[in-house]
């Protein structure tokens, strides 16, 4: 992971110079992105969150907060929806710096002096208010647009302090990290709608949110930005659990997801892409990079012993029920008709929707391994199609 932190650094300066280089007025001093970073701000849901949610009055209590979550690495809950880390305790230990702050926890500019993260489990990209006029119903008031405004706070702080003296200082020293979202959208939608169609229809409104918001970031300042995609959402034990198809055909023969909802996954993936795509043009001087999410997990539920897991890796380690997927609302990790497997190792979900510290770190080592292997974006994986 060194060796890889390294590069993740060389990879978002190089291309952050090359791209000023080529733009007007370039003279070689401030536009050049340093080679040290100093934070990491990083937005999302619960893939990425590390304690917001447990503070949150409108989830705080929930099963985060209890055991079993955090018994891996941490050995109590730490607010992360896993047994352990998560990609961006991954990601940030990389880049040797401090885990920054989650947004509720922090009062100060000097808790904040290390970044924050805005991220909340439950978080949808899209307004609640809009999803609402669209027949969808969410259960945290909390959307991208919150968690940019969250930012807007810190900036004030962190400023009115001896560490920075403006945001655009703040930002050019810090990487931008937006965890997967849209996940919870997507979900949401498939719960009020139990069909996939108004679920698509939402995609060109989630990437259209996501521009706004890293529009945002660049107009504070930021010079590097790390994007994830969507993950493979038809090899979540939840919606496998919650969506049983009607024909085999509904299932990919090799993997056993659900093709329609993988094909969801695509679409949002291929939307995101162009996005990016033309904001690297409208900002050359800025370098965003597109991170993999939908692979690494692919690869893991297609080849789980080739990378050191066991062979069900669509089956939850912590949960309940009969069936294969080891997943019940009813019996969710963390209640007490929940049970667990014998190694959260070897699983490549924790609790049907999230991952185990063993997924993320594969995962966030994937990811890295893809940042520094591409210097521009490259089209998702079609695999599990």
């Amino acid at each position: 992971m060194e060796q890889l932190s390294r590069a993740l650094v060389a990879l978002l300066a190089l291309v952050a110079a090359a791209e000023a280089a080529a733009a007007a007025d370039f003279d070689g001093g401030d536009d050049v992105l340093p080679f040290h970073y100093d934070r990491v701000f990083s937005f999302g849901d619960s893939l990425t969150d590390t304690g917001n949610a447990a503070i949150l009055p409108a989830t705080a209590g929930g099963p985060f907060s209890r055991a079993p979550y955090g018994e891996t690495y941490f050995h109590h809950p730490s607010g992360r929806a896993s047994d352990g880390r998560l990609i961006i305790d991954f990601i940030v230990e990389s880049l040797g710096l401090p885990q920054p702050t989650p947004y509720l926890a922090g009062e100060t500019a000097e808790d904040f002096r290390h970044g924050a993260n805005f991220a909340v489990g439950g978080a949808t990209a899209l307004d609640p208010a809009f999803l609402k006029s669209k027949g969808v119903t969410t259960f945290v008031p909390v959307s991208l647009s919150n968690e940019t405004t969250w930012l807007n706070n810190v900036f004030h702080l962190l400023a009115s302090s001896a560490y920075e003296q403006s945001n655009t200082n703040i930002m050019a020293s810090s990487v931008v990290y937006f965890g997967e979202i849209g996940v919870n959208d997507y979900i949401f939608a498939l719960f009020s709608n139990r069909t996939a169609e108004l679920a698509v229809s939402l995609v060109p409104d989630i990437v259209a949110v996501t521009r706004s918001a890293l529009t945002a970031v660049i107009a504070a300042g930021a010079r590097s930005m790390v994007v994830t995609g969507m993950l493979p959402l038809g090899c979540e034990p939840e919606l496998l659990a919650l969506f049983p198809g009607d024909a085999a055909d509904d299932y990919d023969r090799a993997s056993g997801c659900i093709r329609r909802f993988n094909q969801l996954a695509q679409l949002h993936n291929r939307a995101l892409n162009a996005m990016l795509r033309k904001l690297r043009r409208a900002h050359p001087g800025t370098t965003i990079l597109y991170a993999d999410l939908y692979r690494p997990i692919a690869n893991l539920v297609a080849s789980p012993g080739k990378y050191g897991f066991g062979n069900t890796p669509l089956a939850a380690f912590c949960g309940g029920g009969a069936g294969p997927y080891h997943f019940d609302m009813a019996a969710f990790c963390g209640t007490p008709d929940s049970t667990e497997s014998s190694d959260p190792s070897e699983f490549l979900s924790w609790d049907g929707i999230h991952f185990t510290e063993a997924a993320n770190r594969f995962i966030a080592r994937a990811m890295l391994t893809g940042l520094y292997n591409a210097s521009k974006l490259t089209e998702p994986h079609t695999a599990l199609l």
